[in-house]
Formats: C-alpha cells, sequence, structure tokens
C-alpha cells in the first residue's frame, strides 16, 4: 500500500492539537459570562458517554479523515495507450490549369470544396495538405485536429498567384518528407492531370518510395478557356486563347503505384470511394503513445470508519428507559443530520432588556441586533429603533417581521406601525395599519388613532380644495388681463409685420435658391461616396486571411513545360 498524497500526513499534527486546546479549556472562563442555568441548558448530556471519551473518538475520526485525503492506494499498474490512424497528403494542383471553368465555378474553387468534403468524411484519418505548381507549398503537416484543418482551408484564398506549370514529381518529393516515418505513405492529387506528356520519372519516384498516389480527376474531356482573375483569358505567345482539357494519362500514375483512380463526381460519391480505399488496403500508424497509472482505491475505508467515529463523538442524547436500542439509535440519526439550531445569547438579550427599562435606547438597539433571529426579538429591535426617533428604520424591521400563528404579537406589529407611519406624516399608510390591526382586535386606542387620522385627512383635502378655488380665480383674473395686454400689442405688431413681410419674402427667395444648389451638391457627393463604401466593403469582404504557406524546393522540373 502507498500513498499518492503524501505531504497531507503532515496535517495529523492538527487532530493532536485540537486534543490539547480541548484539555486547555477551563470551564470557569464560561462562568464568567453566563449563569448556571444557561451554563446547564447549553452544556452537552454525557449520560451515556465521557467526556474524556469524546474528545478521543473526535481526535481519532480526524486522524482517519487526514488518512483517507492521502489517497491510499494498492495494486499499482502501468497501462499504455497508442493512437493510431491512416496517413494521407492531399495535394491540390493550383496551376493557371485550375482556373478553367468547365466546372463551376472554377476547377480550383471545385477543388477546395472536396477537400473540404474529405476533411468531413475522413474523421479517423490524419490528414495533411500541400499545393503544387512549379513548386510544392506545405499548407498543413499531417494532424488529426480537422476542426482547424477546416477553418485553415476555409481561409486559403484560391486567387494567390502561383508559379506557372503542374510538377508532380514536387508534390511526391514533399509527400516523401512529410510521411517519411510512416508505415503507410498515401498521397491523393486533386488535379486537372497537368501538362506531362507521361509520368513515368513520377511512377519510378512514387514506387522507389513506396508512395501510393490516388487521384481524383477535376477536369472535363472537352477543351476549356482559363479565365484569368482580372476576367480576361489566358492566350499564348501567338495571341490566341489557351485551352485545357482532362490529362487522362495521369491515370497511368496511379494505376502503377497500386492506388486508384476516379473522375469526379457533384455528390461524395468519388470521395467515399477513394477514402474506402485507402482506409482498406492501408496499415495504420502510431501517432501518439502515452502511458499511465491504475490502482485499487482504498480511501474509501478509513473515510467510513472516521464518519461512524464521528457519529459517536457528537452523540449526546441520554439513554431512554424502557425505550428499545433501535428507537435510540434512530433518535440519534435525527439529531445528527438534522441542521442544527441556532442558539440564543442570553447575556445579550439580558442587557437589551436592562438598557430598554433604563431608557437608554440606543444601547438596546445594539443588543437586540445581535439576537434578532426571532419575530419577537425583531419586534423589540423596531420598539427600540421607534424610541430613539429612528422612524424609517423601526419601520423597515417592522415589516421584516415574520409572524405566524401570534395574534397578539401581529396585532401590536400592525398598530405600532401605524403609530411609526404617523411619525413619518404618512396618514394614508397609517389608516391601512390601523384599520389591518382593528380587524385583529378591537382596541380602543387604535380606534382612537384611526379617527384621528382620518379628521387630519379630510383637513386635507379641504384645503386642498379651497387652494384650487382660489388658483382658478387667479388664473381667470390672469388670462383676462393678458388678453387686453395682447389686443393693443397685435395692432402695433400688424403694422410692423406687414412692412417686415415684403422685406422677408425678397430674401426668402435668394435663401431657396442658394439652398436647393446646395442640396444637389450634396446629393451628388453622397452618391458617389456611398458607391464608394459599397465598392470597398465588398473587396474587404472578398479578402481572405493570409496563410503562411512553406514552399518546397524540387531536385527535378522540366523548363520546357507549358506555362499553365
Amino acid at each position: 500500500m502507498q500513498f499518492l498524497y503524501q505531504n497531507v500526513l503532515f496535517l495529523l499534527i492538527f487532530p493532536i492539537l485540537f486534543l490539547l486546546f480541548f484539555k486547555s479549556i477551563n470551564q470557569d472562563v464560561f462562568r464568567k459570562y453566563f449563569s448556571e442555568d444557561i451554563i446547564e441548558k447549553l452544556s452537552i448530556n454525557t449520560n451515556c458517554m465521557k467526556e474524556r471519551t469524546r474528545y478521543i473518538l473526535l481526535v481519532l475520526s480526524l486522524v482517519f479523515m487526514i488518512i483517507s485525503l492521502g489517497r491510499p492506494v494498492t495494486n499499482e499498474k502501468e497501462t499504455s495507450f497508442t493512437q493510431e490512424a491512416v496517413s494521407l497528403i492531399v495535394a491540390i494542383d493550383v496551376s493557371k490549369s485550375m482556373w478553367a471553368n468547365d466546372i463551376y465555378p472554377n476547377r480550383l474553387e471545385f477543388a477546395k470544396k472536396k477537400l473540404l468534403d474529405i476533411i468531413d468524411y475522413a474523421k479517423n484519418n490524419a490528414i495533411g495538405i500541400i499545393l503544387f505548381a512549379k513548386h510544392s507549398f506545405i499548407l498543413s503537416p499531417i494532424t488529426q485536429d480537422l476542426v482547424s484543418l477546416k477553418m485553415m482551408l476555409k481561409n486559403f484564398d484560391t486567387g494567390i498567384n502561383f508559379d506557372n506549370g503542374s510538377n508532380i514529381y514536387s508534390a511526391l518529393e514533399t509527400t516523401q518528407k512529410l510521411l517519411k516515418n510512416h508505415q503507410a505513405k498515401n498521397l491523393l492529387i486533386l488535379s486537372d492531370g497537368g501538362n506531362n506528356e507521361d509520368f513515368l520519372k513520377e511512377i519510378k519516384y512514387a514506387n522507389t518510395n513506396n508512395i501510393n498516389v490516388y487521384t481524383i480527376a477535376l477536369a472535363n474531356k472537352e477543351q476549356s478557356p482559363i479565365k484569368l482573375k482580372d476576367g480576361s483569358f489566358l492566350s499564348n505567345e501567338e495571341g490566341n486563347i489557351v485551352s485545357v482539357a482532362l490529362n487522362e494519362k495521369i491515370k497511368d500514375l496511379s494505376l502503377a503505384t497500386s492506388a486508384s483512380y476516379i473522375n469526379y463526381s457533384l455528390n461524395n460519391s468519388d470521395v467515399e470511394q477513394i477514402i474506402d480505399d485507402i482506409n482498406k488496403t492501408s496499415k495504420t500508424n502510431k501517432l501518439k503513445s502515452q502511458k499511465f497509472k491504475t490502482y485499487t482505491e482504498l480511501f474509501i475505508y478509513p473515510l467510513s470508519f472516521s464518519i461512524f467515529l464521528l457519529f459517536f463523538a457528537f452523540y449526546s442524547l441520554p439513554i431512554l428507559r424502557g425505550s428499545s436500542v433501535l428507537k435510540n439509535i434512530l433518535l440519534c440519526f435525527i439529531v445528527f443530520f438534522t441542521p442544527s439550531i441556532k442558539a440564543f445569547d442570553f447575556q445579550s438579550i439580558k442587557n437589551a432588556k436592562e438598557a430598554y427599562e433604563n431608557k437608554n435606547y440606543e444601547k438596546a438597539s445594539k443588543e437586540f441586533t445581535k439576537v434578532q433571529n426571532t419575530p419577537e426579538a425583531k419586534y423589540n429591535l423596531a420598539n427600540s429603533l421607534y424610541k430613539e426617533k429612528k422612524y424609517k428604520k423601526a419601520l423597515e424591521t417592522y415589516k421584516s417581521i415574520d409572524i405566524k400563528n401570534n395574534k397578539d404579537l401581529e396585532f401590536n406589529q400592525l398598530h405600532n406601525m401605524g403609530n411609526t407611519s404617523v411619525r413619518l406624516n404618512d396618514l394614508e399608510e397609517a389608516k391601512k395599519f390601523y384599520e389591518k390591526a382593528l380587524k385583529i382586535k378591537k382596541d380602543k386606542e387604535s380606534k382612537k388613532n384611526l379617527e384621528l387620522v382620518k379628521k387630519e385627512l379630510k383637513k386635507k383635502k379641504d384645503k386642498k380644495n379651497k387652494d384650487k378655488k382660489k388658483d382658478k380665480k387667479k388664473d381667470k383674473n390672469k388670462k383676462n388681463d393678458d388678453k387686453k395686454d395682447k389686443k393693443k400689442v397685435n395692432k402695433k405688431d400688424k403694422d410692423k409685420k406687414n412692412e417686415g413681410k415684403k422685406d422677408k419674402e425678397k430674401k426668402n427667395q435668394k435663401d431657396r435658391q442658394s439652398k436647393k444648389e446646395q442640396k444637389s451638391k450634396k446629393i451628388i457627393k453622397d452618391e458617389i461616396s456611398d458607391l464608394e463604401e459599397e465598392k470597398w466593403l465588398k473587396k474587404l469582404n472578398k479578402e481572405k486571411t493570409p496563410i503562411l504557406l512553406q514552399r518546397q524546393n524540387t531536385k527535378n522540373y522540366d523548363n520546357t513545360l507549358k506555362p499553365w
């Protein structure tokens, strides 16, 4: 047996300190603050177990808990895990011949879509991607992170201007470099076949290095022009438009390397056939090998024993005469698993009552706040705040009291809330509280207070009505005076307006003409700026995130190849 977390065992010093602490506690300390009756109520009943035995059980329980935290184990075994997958390099032809649009939108974009389909279907394969024209470029080495691979491919800009020509030999060299230590070397070419008259060198290199060259042909047998990025068509030195078709000789390369060849399809049948063939005929390659240890866990045993000891350490019920052992055990479990009830601070209650009787309401409020865990305690706190003339806090405290099955206390609460609202000059609220209190209990004082509140409310209403009438009379007199003054002023203004109208009409005509000219200029400018904005937004949307490509130099290239 061994402990996986040996450092945790140093915590065993705490149970010893815990035991010493309890031994050092003197009961006389408690007698300084509590009376004998209170100490007797707060002390644990030890009729069924001695105090010394209880402490020993508690310490042993802590010891076994710490041992379980140290994680004891046995039967250590070492297990290895190896991750295997069939490796595959996908090579996309990015030469200018792939810009032919006999396949919508063009051969290169269609090849990109096919590669995405390959990644989706070949979920259990490790895939690497290379691009080739005159030279080869590594877009991604062998990886099983197909999600990142798809993101990289989606951001790849197919409009990049690569070197002229289709050098499949260079793609084979790069494949050999990436799959040098792999058991199965599989290359899947997405191309129109390039412009080689034969593939003898490529076949020889592939067979020498045991590379299986699979091909999905992405072109039609009919000739198709090459549409450039600027919308024009590629032409030769004589000025004639160049047209390209499928080079079916690439089929020889696949068949001579014990692989397969297939023409493209608009659905995924071509991809599924090729990938299934690769996985059937190829050996898996070990990508990752990990070792990890396994154990038989033993922590459950000391933990269970510690809980068992802890139960008896806190066991405090006396032995009930005439009751069965089963009944005692059941009562022990009820006490152990129910939440503990918060005890009263008897000294604080005593101090609060003394302060309240001595009219020291500020001290009484502080003491009552310490023990406001019952409706009665909160009620006393609210009364103290009321006496302190802190009416807002008192009202909030009254409202927070949750009273159940105590009609007298509920009546006193509502009555005092009515008194507090009167102090806050909120007579409407006071009226409501008094009415609610009287529904619970018919009290003379509450009834008298309610009548006084109603009288005050009537007086306020009468005053408001009188003030409104006076304000209306004043408004009428002011309106009449204003009308007379306006008539006098209007006569003078009419004469001035007639003279000014003529001058304004002349100015308005000139302003209207100048505004029309300015608006027409602004409209033209806005139209131009909007068109420019749309133009640049379209360009930005079309742009792709740049991808880092690693160029691979080739040892074999025929400069006589056509530049497409």
